[in-house]
């Protein structure tokens, strides 16, 4: 089957939520029903539309849960080469174009995104196909998407999930969601990643009153008076740490990497000199913290 951007689709919702079959052969009476099972209604339209252009068919959207039609000469041309039953469905070889939105629309209908902030986002699908997982896992590194792949329920199903902030951005770029909830969805873990890194002035009277103040809001009290400012990016404190000492004359270390509770690892900046601790506390006019 020549693929065009229509069929990449058609033969992703069916790989998913689809289905293409035909009357028992103990059966008189024939049928050759190719449907697509979803209460998204958006999707059922858009599978609608392509099959439309296609097949040149017209087919039904029953009760907001499933588009279907009947063709004996699709059904033929449909599974000549391919097979779309849930265990054994295989990934077209496809140009970049086309696996984009094979890929979007697999996910649209299998797919799930989770987001809770600062703890767990991603994007994940489950399948008992293992092997098409596998090759789903392939195929998204094409689009610099990475992702790992487990057995889960005793290795009846496996379990693919997208984590890091750079491959759901990359997702969110070159497949995305049609799917509405899924797609604000992604928006919403996208947007909220908190960039970690300290932006620095390069002038230097606007880099004092950076310094300052962002001492003001984070350097906390230690044991013996020491002061101390926490990060998760050793950058953040080494900047500080020049700035201390080019600007103020404050001699400082960092150290780590600590863990955390929650097991994140974080560095730690210490003032730990009577003198400078007694010089930090007159430029930021400390007498309680």
């Amino acid at each position: 089957m020549k693929f065009d951007q229509n069929l990449a689709a058609i033969h992703g919702y069916l790989c998913s939520d689809g289905y293409v079959i035909k009357n028992p052969e103990s059966q008189s009476h024939k049928y050759y029903y190719i449907g697509l099972r979803n209460t998204c209604l958006t999707l059922l339209e858009d599978f609608n539309g392509r099959c439309n252009k296609a097949f040149n068919v017209t087919p039904i959207i029953y009760r907001n849960e499933r588009c279907k039609f009947q063709s004996k000469e699709v059904f033929y041309r449909l599974t000549k080469n391919d097979t779309y039953y849930s265990d054994k469905w295989s990934l077209p070889i496809l140009s970049k174009k086309n696996l984009s939105l094979w890929l979007r629309a697999y996910f649209d209908c299998d797919g799930w995104v989770f987001v809770e902030e600062r703890q767990n986002r991603h994007i994940g699908l489950d399948s008992i196909n293992h092997n098409g997982l596998s090759q789903i896992q392939q195929a998204l590194k094409r689009f610099q998407i990475e992702s790992k792949v487990k057995r889960v329920k005793n290795g009846y199903m496996s379990r693919l999930l997208i984590y890091k902030k750079e491959s759901l951005v990359n997702y969110q770029k070159h497949i995305g969601f049609l799917h509405p909830d899924k797609k604000e969805k992604l928006r919403q873990v996208i947007e909220s990643y908190v960039d970690y890194t300290w932006h620095f002035p390069s002038q230097q009277n606007r880099l004092k009153e950076f310094v300052i103040a962002l001492l003001k809001e984070k350097v906390k009290i230690k044991y013996n008076g020491i002061r101390k400012v926490n990060s998760i990016l050793k950058s953040n404190l080494t900047n500080v740490s020049t700035a201390l000492n080019e600007l103020f004359g404050i001699d400082s270390k960092v150290y780590g990497p600590w863990i955390n509770g929650y097991g994140t690892p974080y560095y730690e900046l210490v003032v730990q000199k009577k003198d400078k601790i007694a010089k930090l506390n007159k430029i930021l006019s400390l007498t309680k913290i």
